[in-house]
């Protein structure tokens, strides 16, 4: 059984679109100038559980309140999923997630595959 009791990170899944892309690298830019985070690959096709074009942005617990609170305000309309990270890839993206924007149908599938 795996331990899902400590948070160890979080992801944010920016979602673009090729008429959102340029609006999705200016939040890119913003996050990366103001926060330790690890910018992951930008995907301009649907790619594991994430029904549209997507990048990743990795951060530690201790960012969470600043980055969560800065897309609030600054995410431009793009749709933005939170996960933490606990070990348990489904739990995560389906029961422990927030959306800002609209709630998208990931592919859980391809989770429960993967685990």
């Amino acid at each position: 059984m795996i331990d899902t009791t400590e948070i160890i990170g979080f992801h944010a899944h920016i979602y673009f679109d090729t008429a959102s892309r340029d609006v999705a690298a200016r939040v890119r830019e913003g996050l990366s100038s103001r926060f330790e985070v690890q910018l992951g690959r930008w995907h301009d096709l649907p790619i594991g559980p994430h029904p549209k074009a997507m990048y990743q942005v990795a951060f530690s617990p201790n960012e969470f309140g600043q980055i969560v609170s800065w897309l609030m305000l600054n995410r431009e309309g793009l749709d933005v999923l939170i996960h933490p990270e606990t070990g348990d890839d489904v739990a995560d993206h389906m029961k422990h997630s927030l959306w800002l924007g609209e709630k998208l149908n990931l592919n859980i599938e391809f989770l429960r595959r993967v685990k």
